[in-house]
């Protein structure tokens, strides 16, 4: 693989990571609008699917096949819970815990877990051992959660203090 893909394939993997706080605050705005979070986590998923088709219909992308729909593991079907979850999570914590603080501590969750998804292989991913360096990398992002959590003091509170 060139320098050049592996560079784009990195920061399109940052550009990944850097929509999602976007997306959970403006979601938290339709939730307060909508009347809950839960509306909004819905509102949410149909847009996506209204954004997602027209892209689909245009790509010209060839119908699922039936057979493997029909025996594919209920474990495969999971990907849209766990983002409901995400989404309904992100909606009632990033008001509470600021943008920062739910990003860092919903990306040690992630980290964490993909370490262990990883070092297993499982869902079919190649085995990746949890080494010391991987290890310590992982306790370096759960510190800088710390710091990002517990340094963070509210706006408001810092105009009182001044």
């Amino acid at each position: 693989m060139s320098t050049l893909h592996w560079a784009s394939l990195l920061l399109l993997a940052a550009f990944a990571g850097a929509v999602v706080p976007f997306q959970s605050a403006i979601n938290v705005n339709l939730g307060r609008g909508l009347g809950h979070p839960l509306w909004a986590t819905l509102a949410s998923l149909m847009v996506s699917i209204l954004v997602l088709l027209p892209i689909m219909l245009a790509m010209r992308l060839p119908l699922p096949s039936m057979a493997f729909i029909g025996k594919a593991p209920l474990w495969m079907w999971a990907g849209g819970a766990f983002g409901v979850c995400f989404i309904s999570l992100a909606l009632v914590l990033l008001p509470k815990l600021g943008a920062s603080g739910f990003m860092a501590l919903a990306l040690a969750g992630q980290v964490v877990a993909s370490l262990v998804l990883d070092h297993f292989g499982w869902f079919g991913l190649e085995e990746r051992l949890i080494t010391l360096p991987r290890l310590a990398g992982a306790m370096l992002l759960i510190g800088g959660v710390v710091l990002i959590q517990f340094g963070a003091m509210p706006a408001k509170s810092l105009a009182a203090a001044g």
